[in-house]
């Protein structure tokens, strides 16, 4: 909406109330085509009718209908996912009313700081809106992920959903002394004190690699701060620790809420208010409507394989020499 992506997005918005309404009738369908042994599921059907209409009646008596919008993110490394969630977080608070709730289905395992603190301040801006933000952790939410979760109004976990790791992690291999075993010199160019630290392939000094703790310890810190802002009630010193927890030792420390379940939550939700699921995707292209795109990926990675192959030769003939 605000934001223009490379592709196009779409977005699909799905009513979940109606949803389950489909859900019933097909039961019904079935209850009138089955013989005597489907009894039970008649029995099923009578009791979820009679409930379903018992929803509706308490729904109709809700002058001010709160409704609820349901979203998605899966994240990987690069929160990639973002692209699709701040448009659908625009769409929603362009529409929504102050009141109604927000409930994020969330799986995320963390990953790089600057993509998952955007995803967190994206987060921030339905709180900013007025509405309420509901974040439901079924398996995973730590790191990153957990940046995420925490600035919601209310987290609900699985008994053994992984939460927390609030902590900040650097790592990398160093080629140095291969490098001036056979005699390859790497030359670096750089303005600035601190405009590269630690290095691949250069030679990294205490101070280098001080300079990039510190660094870190910058971040952490950070990372500390926002979690302390969006659960003020938390020990934050106490969970910061990089260590993770399971959801129900998590709640005991406060990092989350409730123990339950996404399913089970917004079950709940469609007794009472209109429940409406928002999932966008990028468009396909033509060439991957008609399934040329496939083979545009097989070609490129053809090519990554055959560039691995031929680093995997370098690397052998140089072990070569050494005899």
């Amino acid at each position: 909406m605000l934001h223009f992506p490379k592709k196009l997005v779409e977005l699909q918005i799905i009513h979940l109330n109606k949803s389950q309404q489909d859900a019933i009738k097909q039961l019904e369908n079935a209850k009138k085509d089955s013989d005597l042994s489907c009894q039970m599921l008649a029995k099923l059907c009578q009791k979820i009718k009679k409930n379903q209409k018992q929803n509706q009646e308490n729904i109709d008596n809700n002058e001010q209908e709160q409704a609820v919008y349901v979203l998605d993110f899966d994240g990987d490394i690069k929160a990639s996912a973002v692209a699709q969630l701040r448009e659908e977080i625009s769409t929603i608070i362009s529409a929504a009313a102050k009141g109604d709730e927000v409930v994020l289905r969330l799986k995320s395992g963390g990953g790089q700081v600057h993509s998952y603190g955007l995803a967190a301040a994206q987060l921030a801006r339905i709180k900013q809106a007025g509405l309420d933000l509901t974040i439901c952790v079924d398996e995973v939410a730590a790191s990153g992920g957990y940046m995420m979760a925490c600035t919601a109004d209310k987290i609900i976990a699985s008994d053994f959903a992984i939460i927390g790791s609030v902590g900040v992690v650097s790592q990398l291999p160093n080629f140095h002394e291969f490098l001036k075993k056979h005699d390859v010199q790497f030359e670096q160019f750089t303005a600035g004190e601190y405009k590269r630290t630690v290095t691949m392939f250069g030679e990294n000094t205490d101070e280098d690699r001080a300079k990039h703790q510190e660094d870190l310890e910058r971040i952490h810190q950070l990372f500390k701060d926002f979690v302390k802002k969006h659960r003020p009630s938390l020990d934050v010193e106490k969970i910061a620790t990089g260590e993770i927890w399971f959801g129900s030792d998590a709640k005991t420390l406060g990092l989350v809420d409730e123990i339950g379940t996404s399913d089970a939550y917004l079950l709940d939700k469609l007794d009472t208010q209109q429940v409406y699921a928002l999932h966008s995707r990028t468009k396909p292209t033509l060439a991957e409507k008609l399934g040329l795109a496939d083979q545009v990926s097989t070609s490129v990675a053809q090519v990554a394989d055959a560039a691995s192959a031929a680093i995997g030769q370098w690397l052998h003939k140089f072990n070569r020499a050494k005899f």
